[in-house]
Order: structure tokens, then C-alpha cells, then sequence
């Protein structure tokens, strides 16, 4: 298929069309912007819905409203404003209703700068709403990676019943990069994706807890809602990790990073091998679930310390690598924060500081 030149959020919006979303709703707030405005446009052109919410809570809740339903269903924000959809995220895994929502982070806490960012970490996997829910969260690194991740978020929705999150940033909803697009699903694929979920969308069935798609609070007893999240459980555990691990074979290094600071490590690892300094990257493409495995792949005899590169102060995707690592060998980070983008210069400065140690 034929290269085309897009914008990250742009991208992401073309890549859920094709992939069957037929409602959007969402709020302005920078750096995501262009993603709703791409859908107000789009969607009317293949049959599809846009609605500008009055808030980020109202957007959520209609796209709760619509998924329930069976239609393919998205939103998005920036970092407050997902905080902002958080409840009816919370619903919308308690209900088990396949929606996909991305995030194109900034700086924080609060409202914090415009700028991109990775500070949404904690938010993304450990704590996305109440109740201890799980999500996939996938991170990409490139535009292409956004468009095959977000086409794929769709299919991993449906299959678990469950919210998928994008967590990209602003670098990665603002650059522009060529992409190959994905093959747009026809209507009648649309269609049988929607009548395949008429078994528990709310189309008028009985509310029973078969039918799980219309939650009130209060609904159901402590049994069948201790049951359900044992179920919701089960599931979880069945999701592999996906992850890039390059050179690290010999590596006396290891970067650990995700998202754009994966990819300017991943260029930082081919400059300063050039330079004879063996380093490798173990790059996380989904968040959670975590690549915890891929630090046993470490050669420790041979390592002397993991990087941790992130734009986030204080770090927490660090706390996931310790927690990988195992405390086998020292652990480093190179840092930014707030609307500060990762330099190629930091990280090298990092990597070199420990080789000259």
C-alpha cells in the first residue's frame, strides 16, 4: 500500500476509522486536538458519528453509551483530561464494554504544560479509575506504530471485552512521519462486527447478569461482584507483554525505556555502539502488560547497570524495571520532565557517565 505523510493524531483517528469506529466523542484540550477534529470530518463521510461533548465526562459516558450499544466506539484527551474520564472508564470495565480511548500526554501534575510528556505512566497502568481494573496500555514510538497499534486496539477490545488505552505523547500526535494505512474495513465487515454483539449489547434485552452492558451502582450483590472481578481476573492473566529487545546480548548496558524515549534510546544505542560501547535497549510496546521477562534476558555477569529513560520526575516506569531487574544489578536514570523533551545528548551523557565508571 502507498506511503502517506501524516500528523501522529491524525494518523491515530484515520487508523480507527478503518478499523470499523463508527462514534466519537471528546473534548478539546491540546496536544490533542487534531484527533477530534480529524473525526468531525471523517466520520460523517463513512457513516459514522461525531459529537463534541460539553466536558470530558459527558464525551466518556456517551461513548460508554454508544459501545454499550455495539458500535465501535473512541475517545481521547491529554493527561487532565483523561483524569477527567476516569469514572467512566471504570465503568465501562465493569460493564466489560469494548471502547478504545488514547492518551496524548503532557506535562503535570494538575494542568501542567502543553508539552509532551510521559507522566501519565502511574495513571495508565496502575490506577486508570477505581476498583483495580486492568487494561491493555499500548505505547508506540513512531506514527506507524500508532496507526498499527491503534487499528489492533479495536480487535484486542472486542475480544476481551475491556477498555484498551493509547498511551502516546505530544511528540508522537504532533510530528509527521509517511505511514502505511491499514486496509479500510468495508460496511458490511462493520456491520457484522456489530450483530456479532447483539448477544449483550443493550438493544433491549432482559438486564440480567449475563447482559452485563447497563451497570448502575448498587446493582448487584457483593457475590456476583466479587465473581465478576474473579472473572475480569482470569482474563488478565491470560494477555502476553509485547516488547523490542536490541542487542542486548552483550550488552554491558541496558537501556529500559517506552514511547519516544524508547526510540531516541534506540538511537542512542546504534550511535554509541559505533563508538565500541556495547549497549542494548529493552523497549516495553505495551506497557501493561509489562515485559518483566525480558530483564531475565539480561546477561548480569557482563551488566553493569539498566538505564532507566524517561520524561518523567520523579520516574515511574523505573519502578516496573526494578521490579524486573530484581536487583541483579544497579539501576541508573536519565530524566526529564514537564514538557521537556528527551535528548539524544542526555542519554548519551547517561550511558557514558556509567561506562567511565
Amino acid at each position: 500500500m502507498a506511503r502517506v505523510f501524516m500528523k501522529g493524531c491524525e494518523a491515530i483517528a484515520e487508523a480507527a476509522v478503518r478499523a470499523g469506529c463508527r462514534f466519537f466523542a471528546g473534548y478539546p484540550i491540546t496536544p490533542q486536538n487534531e484527533i477530534p477534529e480529524y473525526f468531525a470530518r471523517r466520520l460523517p463521510e463513512v457513516g459514522g458519528n461525531f459529537v463534541q461533548g460539553e466536558s470530558e465526562v459527558a464525551s466518556v459516558n456517551m461513548v460508554y453509551g454508544a459501545a454499550a450499544a455495539g458500535t465501535r466506539s473512541m475517545t481521547s484527551s491529554s493527561s487532565p483530561g483523561i483524569a477527567l474520564k476516569s469514572e467512566g472508564i471504570s465503568y465501562c470495565a465493569s460493564a466489560r464494554i469494548p471502547m478504545v480511548y488514547a492518551n496524548i500526554s503532557r506535562g503535570g501534575p494538575g494542568v501542567g504544560a502543553i508539552q509532551p510528556a510521559q507522566q501519565d505512566y502511574f495513571q495508565a497502568t496502575k490506577a486508570s479509575g477505581n476498583g483495580g481494573f486492568e487494561m491493555m496500555v499500548l505505547a508506540p514510538a513512531t506514527v506507524q506504530e500508532a496507526v498499527d497499534m491503534t487499528y489492533e486496539a479495536f480487535d484486542l477490545a472486542d475480544r476481551d471485552m475491556n477498555p484498551v488505552l493509547i498511551l502516546a505523547d505530544g511528540v508522537i500526535g504532533t510530528m509527521m512521519e509517511p505511514v502505511e494505512l491499514p486496509e479500510m474495513k468495508s460496511d458490511e465487515e462493520v456491520a457484522k462486527i456489530k450483530e456479532n454483539k447483539k448477544k449483550w449489547a443493550c438493544i433491549g434485552h432482559k438486564l440480567d447478569y449475563a447482559n452485563r452492558s447497563w451497570i448502575q451502582p448498587g446493582q448487584w450483590s457483593t457475590e456476583v461482584q466479587q465473581k465478576c472481578n474473579e472473572e475480569a481476573e482470569a482474563m488478565y492473566r491470560t494477555w502476553e507483554p509485547r516488547v523490542e529487545e536490541y542487542k542486548i546480548e552483550d550488552a554491558e548496558i541496558v537501556i529500559a525505556s517506552y514511547g519516544i524515549s524508547g526510540r531516541i534510546s534506540k538511537y542512542v544505542v546504534d550511535a554509541l555502539r559505533e563508538e565500541g560501547i556495547k549497549v542494548g535497549l529493552i523497549r516495553a510496546l505495551t506497557v501493561h502488560p509489562f515485559p518483566y521477562k525480558s530483564f531475565d534476558n539480561i546477561d548480569y555477569s557482563k551488566c553493569k547497570a539498566v538505564l532507566d529513560v524517561e520524561m518523567s520526575i520523579p520516574a515511574q516506569f523505573v519502578q516496573d524495571v526494578e521490579s524486573g531487574v530484581k536487583e541483579r544489578c544497579p539501576i541508573e536514570t536519565c530524566l526529564c520532565s514537564g514538557g521537556n523533551i528527551m535528548s539524544k545528548e542526555a542519554v548519551i551523557e547517561a550511558v557514558k557517565k556509567i561506562a567511565g565508571k
